[in-house]
Order: C-alpha cells, then structure tokens, then sequence
C-alpha cells in the first residue's frame, strides 16, 4: 500500500517536472520562464520527495531537511535571477503591460526628491 502511494506521489512529481522543463521551452521572456520554472520544479521535487519518504521511512527526517531547503533556496534563488536580469535590462514580452518594480523604484525616487527639496 505505501509503495503504491509513493509511486503516485512520484508520478505526480515528475509531472510538475516535467510542465517546469516544458514551460522553460514556451516561456515568451526570461521572468516567465524563471517563474514557471521555479514554481513547478519546487513543487515536483517536494512531491518526488515525499514519495520516497513512502518507499524509505528512515530516511523522512533527511527529506523533510531537503524539503525545507528546497522551499528556502528555490524562491530566494528566483527572486535573484529575476533582479539582475531586471537590472541589466533583460527585454520583457510585449504582452507584458506593467514593470511594477520600475513603477516602484520610481515612486521611491519621487519621494526622496520631495524630501530633499523639504
């Protein structure tokens, strides 16, 4: 019974996997594929894990560590990819209608200029 639930939860996480790998190739722009990337590869792997947690009781404390490092690592590793590729100027797709970073950067530069001239 528990091989048949690990198996299922492994299938279903080579699914997200797969979708991750697929959404990279569809993707139109690098912050497109950099989110589709890191949020169905986050869950896949939580998914693949957990899995073999069902096959290898033991080993459940060392997945849920690897489980929690992956959920620590993968949006902080996003976030970071997304931000140089903001700041060197990586082109959006032209269906993209707000930059709301630029939006926000600039927001905080009026501000800091009406407190200077105060």
């Amino acid at each position: 019974m528990f091989e048949l639930v690990g198996n299922v939860f492994i299938l279903v996480g080579a699914v997200f996997l797969f979708s991750a790998g697929l959404g990279l190739l569809r993707m139109p722009d690098s912050y497109t594929r950099i989110q589709a990337g890191t949020k169905a590869s986050t869950l896949g792997n939580m998914l693949v894990l957990i899995g073999l947690a069902f096959y290898h009781p033991d080993w459940t404390f060392r997945l849920i560590l690897v489980i929690y490092f992956v959920l620590v690592t993968n949006p902080v590793s996003s976030h970071a990819l997304s931000r140089a590729a903001w700041l060197i100027r990586t082109p959006m797709a032209p269906a993209t209608m707000i930059d709301e970073l630029a939006d926000a950067l600039a927001d905080e530069a009026g501000r800091a200029a009406r407190e200077a001239e105060s």
